[in-house]
């Protein structure tokens, strides 16, 4: 992720100099989910409240510990607060640009320069200060705030669903985002960084919370601060995961947090999850288990949605999660196979798979069926489908038969079926964390020489595809709320006759490369530089719209001795993301 900048110097009347007022001619309806509510005047009235006057916070036996979620919340009226961040490229700055509806025109107002770095959110928005019994501050922080966080409605008359998306991406490589509060609703205000827990003995404490002046001048904020009694207690040994308030997306609701809030729908539970953070250093050292069950990226790489609800919580795959953040059912294949004579129409839409620069770099000792000894080079990767259409694969299985045979559909412009093609196969994959069927013709993996014309490694795997991560919401047909988020419906299980695996326009797959055949064995290697070549659709099985921007490469340089590797990795443009 890239660095925050350095706000001190920005100043009230530089923000107002910044805030450029546009037109924009807009046909038809927001991409996603269609028009959203207007008001006469088309600009949001934005106020930060507190559900309740007090939260209880557990810290847990052996945590460092607590997280600060105190139930606040920012609430919407008058028109829908929408905001949407792009970057041209990874060597432009990042853009955002609020949008502002009044009846059918559509205005949008550019934020100020350097004010949003990334995609998690608008930083430094807000401000905490929590005092002892004593009357004693004791911290002092400054939160991210993300409108896509867990929200909820403040009245019946308020619309009964979101259409906007239900979490802020911290994939490094993230292109375009859509942030939104609908009209009589409030979206948790609350930043919870799980790198850093605030050490806060168990006791009582009095915290108060407001928005940082620059955004209520940028929002016209009114000046409130609500203050929230603050109870901190000892809970057991962390064995058994907490609670949570209001779903957990990217900074909202978080492990302990007692406090009702507004209409929120509470996270749904794990029934299968077996798995906690606590647990995992004790009976599950040999494995790790994250978004990919047995996959997971090094420390502090995960998301704050996917590390509040998925290990937080229940770690691996289960019903109800897979990023932590956005949950829906899984697209059912017909459970037959297709009839007719295979073909795809020349002008029907199709998907255009593109690769990420891998990133979440790192020298690993192995996992469980690695050589003992030897050096590997993990990695994560993200394929994302730039559209227009949406891939879907289905896989038939014969009776018996450890594979299924896939087959990619083809839809037209009214959701209708019009082709079908063979892709290949799908594999039942039996080991533990993964435990689901793959599809073998996805993305392919090689380490390349400094000259990238000669493979080094191959870490070539299979994949059980799933909108893991929002890569581009600003692309045209993006999906904003996407099916087959959660793995353990996506991808089937050992008794499955048929499965169908989709990846939604602009949503993305990542895979962290930690388990055997998947990182790189670089033991042997001399040091020295290598590129990391992440490919889609290497065999070219998938139809798609465009074939050349199927391959990325990212910059490794390797270092140290044999069974103490090291690894630099330069940043990529503007993206300081190792």
């Amino acid at each position: 992720m890239t660095s925050q900048p350095d706000r001190k110097a920005l100043t009230r009347a530089a923000f107002a100099a910044a805030a450029v007022l546009t037109v924009v001619t807009v046909a038809g309806a927001a991409p996603g989910a269609g028009a959203a509510p207007a008001s006469p005047a088309g600009t949001p009235k934005l106020k930060l409240i507190a559900a309740s006057k007090a939260v209880t916070l557990d810290r847990w036996e052996g945590e460092p510990g607590v997280y600060l979620d105190l139930g606040t919340y920012v609430t919407v009226d008058g028109a829908p607060l929408e905001l949407n961040v792009t970057r041209r490229s990874y060597k432009d700055p990042v853009v955002a640009r609020q949008i502002l509806r009044n009846g059918t025109r559509t205005t949008s107002r550019t934020l100020p320069a350097g004010l949003v770095k990334d995609f998690s959110g608008l930083p430094g928005f807000l401000e905490v200060a929590v005092k002892n019994a004593a009357g004693q501050e004791v911290t002092r922080s400054k939160g991210t705030f993300c409108p896509n966080n867990a929200s909820g409605r403040l009245r019946p008359d308020a619309p009964a669903t979101s259409h906007y998306p239900e979490s802020c991406s911290t994939n490094p490589f993230t292109l375009g985002s859509v942030w939104g509060v609908e009209k009589g609703w409030a979206a948790n205000s609350s930043t919870v960084d799980y790198d850093k827990p605030v050490d806060l003995p168990v006791g009582e404490y009095t915290a108060k919370v407001s928005v940082a002046k620059k955004y209520r001048d940028l929002f016209g904020i009114p000046d409130d601060h609500p203050t929230i009694k603050v109870t901190v207690r000892q809970t057991g040994d962390g064995t058994s995961g907490g609670g949570t308030s209001g779903g957990g997306t990217t900074g909202g609701g978080t492990a302990g947090q007692r406090a009702a809030s507004p209409s929120a729908p509470s996270a749904p539970s794990d029934p299968h999850a077996q798995h906690s953070q606590h647990a995992m250093g004790a009976g599950h050292a040999g494995h790790h288990f994250g978004p990919r069950g047995a996959d997971a990226p090094t420390p502090g790489a995960l998301s704050h949605a996917l590390e509040a609800r998925g290990l937080a919580h229940h770690l691996g795959d289960g019903l109800g999660h897979t990023d932590g953040s956005r949950v829906a059912p899984a697209l059912r294949a017909d459970g037959r196979r297709p009839t007719g004579r295979a073909g795809v129409p020349a002008n029907v839409p199709k998907p255009d798979l593109r690769s990420l620069p891998a990133w979440d770099i790192a020298v690993t000792d192995g996992e469980d069926g690695d050589v003992p000894g030897k050096d590997y080079l993990a990695f994560s990767a993200n394929v994302w489908n730039a559209g227009p259409a949406p891939l879907v694969v289905d896989g038939f299985r014969k009776p018996g038969a450890d594979l299924m045979d896939a087959y990619q559909y083809f839809y037209d412009a009214h959701g209708k079926q019009v082709g079908y093609a063979p892709t290949g196969t799908m594999e039942w994959d039996p080991r533990i964390g993964h435990e689901h069927w793959h599809f073998t013709d996805f993305a392919g993996y090689r380490l390349l020489s400094a000259d990238r014309t000669r493979q080094v490694r191959s870490g070539k795997e299979a994949f059980c595809l799933a909108n893991t991560d929002a890569i581009d919401y600003t692309v045209r047909n993006a999906n904003w709320h996407p099916y087959n988020t959660d793995l353990s419906t996506a991808c089937g299980q050992q008794n499955s006759i048929s499965v169908r695996e989709v990846l939604d326009v602009g949503s993305g797959d990542t895979y962290t490369q930690y388990r055997p055949g998947q990182s790189f064995d670089i033991s042997d290697l001399p040091n020295g530089t290598y590129y990391i070549e992440v490919k889609a659709n290497p065999a070219h099985r998938l139809q798609e719209t465009d074939l050349k921007n199927n391959v990325s490469l990212r910059k490794v340089v390797l270092g140290g001795t044999p069974g103490a590797r090291t690894v630099q990795v330069p940043p990529y443009d503007l993206v300081d993301a190792p």
